[in-house]
């Protein structure tokens, strides 16, 4: 599977272990990461099969957060 990659604006630590559980159960654990160096917050996702970019969007907006495909 090709990595995709999300815009987000999870900033800080205690942004992505709120967004854990619904990442984990969507993709898989230690199947995605953020970047929160980067200005844009990247989220990169290698799940081990396909999971349609709608699904990883609403996951994070459950968590309350926003992320937008790159």
């Amino acid at each position: 599977m090709e990595p995709m990659k999300f815009k987000t604006n999870i900033k800080c630590s205690g942004c992505i272990a709120q967004s854990t559980p619904y990442l984990n159960e969507v993709v898989g654990e230690n199947k995605w990461s953020v970047d929160v160096q980067n200005a844009d917050k990247i989220l990169t996702v290698n799940p081990d099969h396909s999971v349609p970019a709608e699904k990883i969007i609403s996951a994070l907006e459950k968590a309350g957060y926003k992320a937008e495909k790159v």
